[in-house]
């Protein structure tokens, strides 16, 4: 049995599922962009909270598999929003040496907002310190048939072997091949569900849920996430016996 990781009082990856922003605008007699709008706000804050609370991978559930199903106005103008973001942060990941990941299939995204993201990720792909992912048309049910797929395809040419399979060999062709599975996984907005995010990698993370709303969420907020995470006990399977260090042996 592999053991279970070193305890930390910080969450080295945390996931975050931004929701209310639709709610956040309703409340005020807003248009709902102007919620995701007040939103965009919100993760760039949240970036640097998270690094500077001593979070090394922040992801961040920007735009999901089902989310094309919405109003194509709206749809329009969080592609907007989006490439706004990009456009406007890129000199700050550099200057703050923020690498940017994505998780998803960005490749039916609008062709603007690919290439925007192909040219920040060529630009921060360095920078080893502090990773931000967006997760963007991102399901995990369709990361798994991508995975299974492209599994399937290594076998069939020889390069992995079908008795040999694992966890670890599997988990290699998921989108999140190169990260760190999910300590903590944050909920904004008071729902208590987990919306096909990171299924998988979610096994063993710590779970969330605030009703703050993700427009008005803030440091502090995360913070107390945190701080809430740090009071548990994770066990992967074991009992809290054997993850209490040996009483160190009387000196001869």
């Amino acid at each position: 049995m592999s053991q279970a990781p070193a305890p930390t009082t910080v969450p080295q990856h945390v996931a975050i599922i931004m929701d209310g922003n639709g709610r956040w605008a309703k409340q005020r007699g807003l248009p709902r962009l102007e919620g995701h709008r007040r939103g965009v706000e919100t993760v760039r804050t949240t970036t640097f909270a998270a690094r500077d609370l001593g979070v090394k991978v922040l992801t961040l559930y920007a735009f999901s598999v089902e989310n094309w199903k919405r109003p194509q106005d709206e749809v329009g103008g969080l592609m907007s929003l989006l490439e706004f973001y990009l456009k406007k942060e890129l000199k700050t990941f550099i200057r703050d040496r923020v690498r940017l990941r994505t998780i998803g299939r960005t490749e039916e995204l609008p062709a603007s907002v690919q290439k925007l993201l192909r040219d920040t990720i060529e630009a921060t792909k360095e920078f080893h310190d502090y990773t931000l992912v967006l997760a963007l048309n991102y399901g995990s049910r369709t990361e798994v048939v991508d995975a299974a797929r492209a599994y399937a395809a290594a076998v069939a040419a020889g390069q992995e072997k079908l008795n040999d399979s694992s966890w670890d060999t599997f988990s290699r062709y998921l989108y999140t091949a190169d990260l760190p599975e999910p300590d903590l996984v944050i909920r904004t907005s008071g729902e208590s569900r987990v919306s096909n995010f990171l299924l998988l990698q979610a096994a063993y993370a710590e779970f969330f849920f605030t009703p703050v709303l993700w427009p008005d969420f803030t440091k502090a907020d995360l913070a107390a996430a945190i701080a809430d995470y740090a009071k548990r006990e994770r066990r992967f399977g074991l009992t809290s016996e054997q993850l209490k260090p040996a009483p160190a042996s009387a000196s001869q």
